[in-house]
Formats: C-alpha cells, structure tokens, sequence
C-alpha cells in the first residue's frame, strides 16, 4: 500500500510539471533555483562566491571591467586549481563602451618550435599522452591578462593581483565543488590519464607536494594555502607580463619541461603574443551572437544556429522530443564540420564564409529526418575543464572570458616552487598526418574553450559562456534557445535541464551517439527519442558551467551556475 502512494505521488508529480510546462511561455519556466540579481552599476558573475567578491571590490575602486576579471580569473587560478591558473589559455570577448564595438582575443599558446609530427609517428604513438610535457604548449593566460588590461585596464596591475596573493598566502576553505573535482580524478586518474596500472603519485613528486600535502587532495572545508603561487604572482605583478616570458619564471618552466622529456624553450615563450581577432556572427531571430574563430570551436554555435533558426519553435515545447531531435540532429551534423575543418588559420585556411552563411544551414537542414536519427559526414568538399566569468562596469564595458587547463590539472607536471600546473592542451593535436588538427611545431592546438557574446541592434545584450569540452557549444545553443525561443529568464536558461550528445565509440550508421539527458525530462518524451532510434541516456553530471549577465539598457541582470559554486553579484 506504501508503494502504491509513493507511486501515485510520483505520477501525480509528473503531472503536475508537465502541466505547468505547458503555461503560457510568457509566464516562465518553473526550472529556475534562484532570481536574477539585478544591480545597475556593476555586476560579476563568476564560479566561485569570493572571486565574484573580488571582482566587484575591484569595481568599486574604480576598475574597469577588464580589471575585475583578471582579478577574478587570477583568484580562480589559486581556489580552483584543477580548472585553471596561470599555466593555460585564454580568450575572450570585451564590448568597449568607448568604441561601441567588440574586441576578440586569442591567448593561446603554441607547440614547441623543436617537436614536429615525425617525434611521434617515429616512435608509432597514436596519441599524445595527457600526461607529462610532451602534450604541454606555451601558457597564455598571463600575456593574455596584460593584453586585455593594456587595452582596457584602470586600476594598476598590482591592485588586480593583491586579493589572490593575500588569499594565497592566508588560505581558503575548500568548496564542495572544487573537492568534489580534485575527488574525481584521485578515482578516475589511470582511465582518464591511461597511465599504468602500478601507477604511484609519488612520481608526480612536485604535483603532489603542492596539491597532495597530506598524501591527498585537501577536502571540503580544509584550509588550502599555496605561498609558492603567491609568489609568483607577486613577480609579474612588479614586472609584468616579461617575468613570466623572458625571465625566471620562464626559465624554471623550461627547466622542468626538458628534465622531464619535454621541447619548451626560451625562445617559444619570449617568441610569444596574443592576438586581437575579429569575433564572428549570425543573426539568430533579430539577436545577433558572437563567438571566437578558430583554432577554437565557436563557429559551431552559429551554425547550430543557423540550422535551427528553420524549425519553428513556437509550436514546439521545451524538453519535447522534436525540440531534443532538432537540436541532437544539428549538433551532429555541425560537429562533423568542426572536425573536418576547425584549425590554426595560420597553417590551414578555414572555410568561415561557406560555413557560416545561411544557404549552407539550409543544405545541411534538408539532410535531417524529422522522424529519425542519423549521423552525418562533413558538408563542404575537402576532456577538458574550464572556468568561465563575465563582468560588467558603470561605464558599459563587458566581458565574456574563458580560461583552462584543458584536463583536470592539465599535464600534472608542477614546475618546482611556482606554485601551478601547467596545461596539457596539446591533447587538440591529432597524430594522423594531413589532418587539420595534426601537430606540427609552433601551431596552436584546436581548442574547446569559447567564450560568447550576444548583441541586439547594434547594442550589447548579453554575456555569456558555458564550460565543459565539448558540451561547451551545446551548452551555448542550449542557453540561447531557451532564452529566446522558450522564453526564459537568463537564470531559468542555465537551471533548465540540459542535454548533451556524446559518441562512444566510431560514429556509424548504426551508433548514432548517445542523448545524455539530466534529470527533468519527461519518459514520454524519451520513450519517442527511443522510437526515432536515438540511445538515450541519464547523464554523468557533465553539463558545464555557466554564467551570465545581460544588459537591458538600464540595468544588469547576473546569472549564476547552480550545478557548482556560481555566483552573481552586483552593486
């Protein structure tokens, strides 16, 4: 009998959502956690409460957007250390209230000039190991900081730094979240890493006496100090970004990096720079989105969307089955491009004009079955973990800015008394010859991470990103949809259940892939995706991060992740 209630409660439940799905769109959706926050003369929104402190501290100073955004992202890089820190990449998207314009900048970093495609193929490696330094490239995060602060910074650089360097020094209470991940890769480090069987972390000996000091990684609520990485930013902040390129930071890298195998010199990192790059768009029904070009995946968002853009969502409800079919259709057929076509423009030209234009969504559009699932090849002839922050200023001023070291903890190889990791985003490269994406020395690596920018008549709108490798792009779309096309808030956009398509194993006509979905999809709706032939299944808590703020002309409305330790905050 006790079962029989439980039973009916759950079904009554079922109901009950599904009838409050159907309101009125104008309504809202019920998948919100939380409001808004709105504040008219600064908002941050980070993953991390006290580096969302931060960043608003630094506003009320007087700091520019881009200033806080170091600062957070610096702070980032101490109280999340397996996501970022200042040995990864770095883009970003800032909208200059000055010149009522955005700017695109590409901080990542390039292969060693000394090791070419023939170190592997010589040796018959099929991949190139996560771990250890033959998969680590130049770090740009820091050039990319002064780039960013020299274009559109306020405040010295110094005052940027001093919070994290304090925090360093003083310590901080490790969050669930960050616990949680540094937990996964103690269980999951061999399969994820393909390292031995008899694998010891005593072998990472630098690793583990900075992130592994009582023989393992600290756990929710114990204090986490890292003097060592308070140091080092305490030499670029006195001399700038050519402490960390040309001078004894540099040097300890390189040092480590060849006494572990690896080809980094001192010419690869005094050799350098970031790059100002034009972001790239599509009009998406009057909102017109942003996103970086390649050698990262943001070009796939805007052709989602351009193939979407031909479904007509307001007769189709969130989390039904033609609203998931469409969307997983698209996303199949648009990553068969990346593949084939997303590279470093400057060893391989990429088709942007073709790709992006809105003939070529129709094309691709036409191959999708409305009844049943497929799996595409590419149109034209021819793991990763991120932090994610945007801010805005009194002034106008927006930024949308991604930073990662590609694995969890990147490479593992910790360069004695610095106090980071450095990345493994040499994992871009394939090893397959003739391949866009094949190694070569001094090439920047295919990259996930993408941050995103929104416009609306020629005025910033929104923005926004979404962490998490290859969800990132799915996560966009999804964000997007759910705003403009469901109708949702930007909070109740990233608290709406999410859906990601993933591959196990080769593409073929007979795997498809697998629909991941979270918690929150009606079985009706499954049990049609099933009918269609799509696998589905229940996720494995891998649906990114996100964060937003959008502008309304007025007012700065925050949006924060409620699957980790998002915050929003504003002033």
């Amino acid at each position: 009998m006790k079962i029989t209630i439980q039973l009916f409660i759950i079904i009554a439940f079922s109901l009950q959502l599904s009838n409050v799905q159907a309101q009125d769109r104008l309504s809202g959706q019920p998948f919100a956690t939380r409001s808004e926050v709105i504040a008219k003369n600064g908002m941050a929104a980070t993953s991390h409460p006290l580096a969302t402190q931060i960043a608003v501290d630094i506003l009320k100073q007087g700091g520019s957007a881009v200033d806080a955004a170091i600062a957070a992202n610096a702070f980032l890089g101490f109280a999340d250390p397996a996501m970022n820190g200042v040995g990864g990449d770095l883009f970003a998207i800032v909208w200059s209230a000055k010149d009522q314009k955005l700017w695109g900048l590409n901080a990542s970093g390039q292969s060693p000039e000394k090791l070419d495609l023939s170190y592997f193929t010589s040796r018959q490696m099929k991949r190139i190991p996560a771990a250890g330094p033959l998969s680590v490239t130049v770090p740009g995060c820091v050039d990319g900081w002064f780039a960013l602060h020299e274009k559109f910074g306020k405040l010295d650089f110094e005052k940027l730094l001093t919070p994290t360097i304090h925090y360093a020094r003083e310590g901080i209470g490790i969050t669930e979240e960050v616990a949680e991940m540094m937990n996964y890769l103690e269980r999951d480090l061999i399969r994820t890493y393909g390292l031995p069987e008899n694998f010891q972390w005593d072998s990472l000996a630098e690793f583990s006496k900075l992130y592994r000091k009582n023989g393992r990684f600290p756990h929710k609520g114990e204090l986490f100090t890292n003097p060592e990485l308070a140091q080092t930013l305490e030499k670029i902040a006195l001399k700038g970004k050519k402490a960390f390129y040309e001078g004894e930071i540099a040097a300890a890298i390189v040092k480590h990096v060849q006494q572990q195998g690896g080809f980094l010199s001192l010419e690869d990192f005094a050799g350098h720079t970031s790059t100002w790059i034009e972001p790239v768009s599509t009009n998406y029904r009057g909102y017109d989105v942003w996103e970086l070009p390649p050698n990262a995946q943001g070009v796939s968002v805007l052709q989602m969307l351009n193939i979407l853009e031909g479904y007509d969502f307001s007769t189709i409800d969130f989390g039904s089955k033609e609203h998931i079919h469409y969307f997983t259709e698209a996303k199949k057929l648009v990553y068969a491009d990346l593949n084939a076509y997303y590279g470093d423009p400057d060893f391989s030209k990429i088709p942007l004009q073709e790709l992006l234009s809105k003939e070529y969504a129709t094309q691709r559009r036409a191959e999708i079955k409305d009844q049943w699932a497929q799996n595409f090849g590419p149109g034209l002839e021819s793991e990763n973990h991120t932090i994610y922050l945007a801010v805005a200023d009194s002034e106008g001023n927006m930024v949308s800015l991604i930073q990662s070291n590609s694995w969890l903890f990147g490479s593992l190889e910790v360069p004695p008394g610095l106090g980071f990791v450095l990345q493994n985003r040499g994992t871009g490269f394939t090893l397959e010859e003739g391949h866009i994406n094949s190694y070569a020395a001094g090439k920047r690596p295919f990259h996930t991470i993408i941050p995103a920018f929104v416009t609306k008549d020629g005025k910033p709108y929104m923005s926004f990103g979404v962490t998490g490798g290859g969800m990132q792009p799915q996560g966009h779309v999804q964000i997007l949809m759910n705003h403009i096309d469901f109708r949702m808030n930007p909070q109740e956009a990233g608290d709406a259940p999410r859906i990601r398509h993933e591959y196990f194993g080769a593409a073929s006509p007979t795997n498809t892939g697998a629909i991941q979905l979270e918690a929150g999809f009606d079985y009706e709706t499954i049990r049609g995706l099933m009918k269609m032939g799509h696998q589905v299944m229940y996720g494995f808590e891998r649906y990114g991060g996100y964060q937003a703020i959008l502008f309304d002309g007025t007012f700065f409305y925050g949006a924060s992740e409620s699957r980790k330790d998002g915050q929003a905050a504003g002033y």
